[in-house]
């Protein structure tokens, strides 16, 4: 085939194709009912489903169990454990920028909980939005300090 120019340009064979115009008679391939069917809500003029419309059968959102709730405004926090935090060397500030910068924090979401999952070694200066209560106490068991973030 020849090197196409702005001479010979043309879409690919099948990727266009004419617009079938609906219930233009029997030689049309599309007459009488003009492909919507036999009667029945769908082939009736101006008929549109609502997202989620099963035919009159119990929706999926309806049929499956409701349990929980959560509030809209809730802070997302992001959980770290004290583990974790047994690879900085003693006396550093923890915050959550650092965390984000070494990889223990894959994302910030609205901020950090540091929770209380195994032992401290080194005495560091933590600053988080939220710590459980093992976590606060292990934290200053270990010699350093649970600073709260606004």
């Amino acid at each position: 085939m020849a090197q196409p120019t702005l001479s010979n340009l043309h879409p690919p064979r099948g990727s266009r194709h004419r617009k079938v115009r609906v219930g233009r008679g029997m030689g049309s391939k599309m007459g009488k009912t003009a492909g919507a069917g036999n009667k029945g809500q769908q082939s009736r003029r101006g008929y549109s489903r609502r997202p989620g419309f099963e035919g009159g059968q119990m929706p999926l959102g309806r049929r499956l169990p409701k349990r929980g709730f959560r509030a809209q405004r809730s802070p997302r926090l992001a959980v770290v454990n004290l583990v974790a935090l047994n690879e900085f060397s003693a006396g550093e500030t923890i915050t959550p920028e650092l965390l984000a910068e070494r990889g223990i924090l894959r994302d910030a979401r609205d901020g950090v909980k540091i929770l209380g999952d195994g032992e401290l070694q080194v005495a560091l200066t933590v600053r988080a939005q939220a710590f459980s209560k093992s976590a606060a106490e292990k934290i200053a068991k270990a010699g350093g300090k649970a600073e709260i973030l606004p």
